[in-house]
């Protein structure tokens, strides 16, 4: 990895950041991006600098805006010459009966969960084919791949997100480039932490008995995912050893869609 460059979006905190960080222990330049206290996430820039001596940068695009999609990529192939990996991770959740589901909450959810990816795929692809060699990575979810109630945006966006990753495989399949999904199960980030509130009050439940009886309820191993699990998938699918991998969507979920 040492030389390469790679944009992670929503990365911040949770999956994102740790999967930034594993990159850049690696010696890869990085861009990170997504919401949160400048100051912090200014420190958090220069920590991963000092750490591992490689370029950090932050971008503070809304993956809602495609223009701003664009000047993040602008500013990465302006800094780095070349985007070589694409980590695909920003998200957002909203927990409600489809009935009761906020019309701005899907629309923000498709945006930012769904098209945002495609804004950044179409982006870095011709970069990519120029130099016969990229790697892109959408962060899906085990809701690619199986639906829960009270998520109709979220589960929507991760199954789209899905065959937006099979297409782009098939697309460029000859030109050197890997498109694939990792499909995680619950890993307790503040995505997870947020929704388990949401959770708890939409089915009159109490946080601990939906983190027992709704969230691992659905993971044989009744475990969380851990961070450095999904860090060293993503990491793998980056790797030449993983040039063969191309539209897959690979769950890394304690059994859940096994069931």
């Amino acid at each position: 990895m040492k030389g390469k460059s790679a944009i992670i979006t929503g990365s911040t905190s949770g999956i994102g950041l740790s999967i930034a960080r594993h990159f850049a222990s690696a010696g890869c330049n990085i861009i990170i991006n997504g919401f949160g206290e400048i100051s912090k996430i200014d420190t958090i820039r220069k920590n991963i600098e000092t750490e591992y001596k490689v370029t950090a940068l932050y971008s503070n695009a809304n993956m809602m805006n495609p223009d701003d999609i664009s000047l993040m990529v602008s500013e990465a192939k302006e800094q780095f010459g070349t985007v070589d990996i694409l980590v695909n991770n920003a998200g957002i959740q909203h927990v409600a009966p489809v009935d009761e589901f906020p019309p701005e909450k899907w629309d923000a959810i498709i945006a930012i969960n769904l098209s945002s990816a495609f804004h950044t795929i179409r982006a870095v692809v011709p970069m990519m084919r120029e130099k016969k060699w990229g790697r892109i990575i959408n962060i899906a979810s085990a809701h690619a791949l199986v639906a829960s109630p009270y998520k109709s945006a979220y589960v929507a966006a991760k199954h789209g997100m899905l065959g937006l990753t099979k297409v782009i495989a098939l697309e460029t399949a000859q030109q050197g480039i890997t498109c694939n999904a990792i499909c995680p199960g619950y890993v307790r980030t503040p995505l997870v932490e947020g929704q388990i509130g949401d959770q708890a009050k939409a089915r009159n439940i109490t946080e601990e008995e939906v983190v027992q009886d709704v969230l691992l309820a659905a993971q044989p191993t009744k475990k969380f995912v851990q961070l450095s699990e999904v860090c060293s998938l993503a990491f793998f699918l980056a790797s030449d050893s993983a040039a063969s991998i191309t539209g897959a969507a690979i769950s890394i979920d304690g059994g859940w869609t096994a069931q």
